[in-house]
């Protein structure tokens, strides 16, 4: 169990998909299962609270896979750091039930749904049957409606808002409103704004200068600002130099609000992010 509002909870990403815009993929290694033991084992020494393994990539652009396949990257991995007994908060991102239902009866903590529920929604009976906690991030990404913009990569053109911060709000409302319907508890719903999926770069940055306005909804609120192509177009630099422009994201939607952190880069995000509880409590 986490104490919200003790401080700000860092959650290390295991990538296991072979198309991820980040360039981290463990699949890249010749022991993909031992690869992923050693970077949690780091990512907790670096001070992780969370790991959260995905298996299908969400990179602009990216084709969704089959269940069986996502189980196939995702199984042995999870066998192997629970063996390994490693003292972290294990969840999965995943909007799938059945890879959901598997992973739950491994022994995962989490499901991060970046689809909220919606692309399946039979996902959200096994999340209340289990009564665990899942992150719900707000999407209104098209797969089909992606720009390429050289080294900066990638990235989902924005959707039509009426008045965006007002609309964001409301959607957020609605998705936590389904799970609470659906029987999960309202104690097991943390609610995610969804940087980079279908926002502009000016939309992302409003995300994080109004967080406030987001964590007043109720819910413990997360954060995936990392590496993000907004940083890029900012700074103009490639996706391997963002770490100083995700340690702005980060500190400011610490400051407002932010209660969980999702980072490549642990041990610089997680020395951040003490370093922004600090201010923010003295």
């Amino acid at each position: 169990m986490l104490e919200w509002g003790k401080k700000t909870y860092v959650m290390g990403i295991l990538n296991c998909t072979p198309d991820s815009f980040s360039g981290d993929s463990l699949l890249q290694n010749i022991d993909p299962v031992q690869a992923a033991i050693e970077q949690a084992m780091q990512f907790v020494q670096d001070g992780a609270d969370i790991l959260d393994i995905g298996a299908e990539s969400s990179r602009p652009g990216s084709h969704p896979i089959c269940a069986k396949k996502e189980l196939e990257r995702l199984v042995p991995i999870i066998k192997a750091i629970k063996q390994e007994n490693i003292q972290a908060i294990l969840s999965i991102d995943t909007y799938k039930s059945e890879v959901a239902r598997v992973c739950l009866d491994l022994g995962a903590h989490w499901i991060n749904d970046i689809w909220a529920l919606q692309k399946d929604p039979g996902i959200a009976e096994v999340i209340a049957a289990n009564q665990v906690p899942v992150v719900l991030m707000h999407n209104r990404s098209q797969t089909n409606a992606v720009k390429v913009d050289g080294r900066i990569g990638a990235s989902y053109n924005a959707d039509r808002y009426d008045d965006f911060l007002n609309d964001l709000r409301i959607d957020l409302e609605t998705m936590s409103q389904f799970a609470i319907t659906a029987g999960i508890h309202e104690e097991n719903i943390i609610i995610d704004p969804g940087i980079g999926f279908g926002k502009t770069p000016t939309q992302n940055m409003q995300i994080l200068n109004y967080l406030d306005k987001i964590k007043s909804i109720g819910f413990p609120v997360l954060i995936g600002p990392s590496r993000k192509s907004f940083i890029g177009k900012i700074l103009d630099l490639p996706v391997d130099e963002r770490v100083e422009g995700t340690a702005a994201a980060v500190t400011v939607g610490i400051l407002k609000g932010a209660d969980i952190i999702r980072v490549h880069d642990v041990r610089q995000m997680a020395r951040t992010a003490a370093m922004a509880d600090a201010i923010m409590r003295s």
